[in-house]
């Protein structure tokens, strides 16, 4: 029972630590590019280097960060090039298949994808860029998902993990991303009405706006 007890404790830690270097990375407080040991991470959130260096590997997964041997772990460049090919690929397969699912949607959902639409809203007033990021996310593959399409999903969802917190912060301090959330309860009333060549269009303004927004710099590559 009670090494039950300390591995709760120790996933507990260990997401905690994820979700702090998420918030970190996101606020610009861990810079693209620069390399960071988990000891020196651990003396900054009060923690051991082993419950960072398990957190940092979920990070790796998400591809926010990548592994350097004997030197720590550097946060991912995500540059304008990088935004743009993902973007044209976005471009090139969501607006189209989610065209194709909106006949595909139960009526049933639709309340539900509403109040999806309107978490990312409230996440967007509240300045909770994180939880913004993971709404957004969970609404654009789960658009993606009416269409049966398991290939296409998976691929968008990686798509969307690769890019759900890069730039969220610009648009924040310019006072555009409420503005952008609220796209999603227009995508919404498209679908609703069953309109095929609305949510196409509506996507692609969405997914092209939200690119022209989210351009974000280059980071260092020095050690911390």
């Amino acid at each position: 029972m009670a090494s039950s007890l300390v591995q709760v404790e120790k996933v507990s830690l260990r997401e905690r630590v994820a979700h702090a270097l998420r918030e970190a990375i996101l606020a610009g407080e861990m810079e693209a590019g620069t390399v960071y040991s988990a000891p020196s991470l651990g003396s900054r959130f009060g923690v051991s280097a082993t419950p960072v260096r398990e957190a940092m590997l979920d990070l790796v997964r998400e591809e926010l960060v990548e592994i350097v041997p004997n030197k720590g772990f550097r946060v991912t460049v995500m540059d304008d090039l990088d935004l743009d090919q993902i973007t044209e690929l976005r471009m090139l397969v969501e607006p189209s298949i989610c065209a194709k699912a909106t006949p595909l949607v139960p009526e049933e959902d639709f309340p539900e994808l509403r109040a999806l639409a309107g978490r990312t809203v409230d996440a967007a007033l509240a300045g909770d860029l994180l939880g913004y990021g993971e709404t957004d996310r969970t609404f654009h593959v789960r658009l993606v998902s009416y269409a049966g399409n398991r290939r296409i999903t998976e691929l968008i969802a990686d798509l969307r993990t690769r890019t759900r917190i890069y730039g969220l912060a610009a648009l924040q301090e310019r006072g555009e991303l409420v503005e952008s959330a609220r796209e999603h309860l227009t995508i919404v009333d498209a679908l609703t009405g069953r309109d095929p060549a609305a949510v196409m269009g509506l996507l692609r303004r969405h997914i092209g706006r939200t690119r022209g927004l989210r351009s974000v710099p280059r980071g260092a590559d020095s050690p911390h």
